[in-house]
């Protein structure tokens, strides 16, 4: 008997400030299995963080930091020239802000997953991702570290067995990929899918066959074990439960990374 592909659907929510609401948390938290929260560095407040925890728990789905550079008017997508501490720093400091918020509420982190830049820049820079997994092992070996899919797994693995965390790998159905595995840059035309039907197809595609359309028409190998699905309008957030239900139609089981990756 074949074992049942597992696969896990996180989304980045909790992006709201003060008085400017961003995404549709509400309706995208629903349908995903982990959560991404915003610490305050790129998007996100305490209040926002207590709210978005307490949403998360009403839906049974677990909650991951998502630490990013501190650059609220680039919403954390411009390149910060850090050094490696100072990326650990802020990492440890953003876990530890959201840690507390998920234990006032009887909760512990799944997972952390990079923002925006500080993501893009580890994916060019392995010494980055080194120092984000030894950031999370000082402060909860438990949480599992997601990092970008690709054919490739053995360098983060070992990385994650250096520091004595879990790596999770992570695929984007709604971005256009390179031939070698990296993500488009959102300020290329293309880097983001919009098309219901093509993204729910390239979600069944990255579950089932672990592989991906580069926007060369390569086909690459991702293994992704958890989907990242971006519900920041009600079009898109229309997307999200389309991709959902197509896995579970195909009876691929959908639930958070934690009860899989070891």
């Amino acid at each position: 008997m074949s074992r049942k592909i597992q696969i896990d659907m996180n989304s980045d929510v909790g992006e709201s400030f003060g008085v400017y609401k961003l995404g549709l948390d509400e309706e995208v938290v629903p349908q995903i299995t982990s959560a991404n929260i915003a610490c305050g560095f790129h998007g996100g407040d305490p209040g926002v963080m207590r709210k978005t925890i307490t949403l998360a728990k009403q839906y049974g789905v677990e909650v991951g930091a998502h630490p990013g550079f501190p650059d609220l008017v680039g919403f954390g997508r411009r390149n910060v020239d850090a050094t490696l501490e100072e990326i650990q720093d802020d990492v440890i400091y953003q876990m530890g802000a959201l840690q507390a918020f998920a234990a006032a509420q009887g909760l512990r982190l799944q997972h952390v997953k990079p923002h925006g830049a500080l993501y893009n820049m580890a994916v060019a820079n392995p010494k980055i991702w080194d120092a984000i997994a030894e950031a999370v092992a000082k402060v909860d070996r438990e949480v599992i570290l997601v990092v970008l899919a690709s054919s490739n797994r053995e360098p983060l693995q070992e990385i994650g067995k250096r520091h004595g965390i879990r790596i999770a790998f992570e695929a984007f159905p709604d971005r256009a990929y390179r031939s070698d595995g990296s993500l488009v840059s959102r300020r290329e035309k293309g880097a983001v899918i919009h098309d219901h039907e093509v993204v729910a197809k390239r979600a069944l595609k990255m579950a089932l066959e672990r592989k991906v359309v580069a926007i060369d028409g390569t086909e690459i190998e991702l293994k992704a074990d958890t989907l990242c699905v971006h519900g920041d309008n009600p079009s898109a957030v229309q997307m999200v439960k389309k991709i959902r239900e197509g896995l579970m139609t195909s009876g691929v089981d959908v639930r958070p990374m934690k009860h899989f990756i070891v």
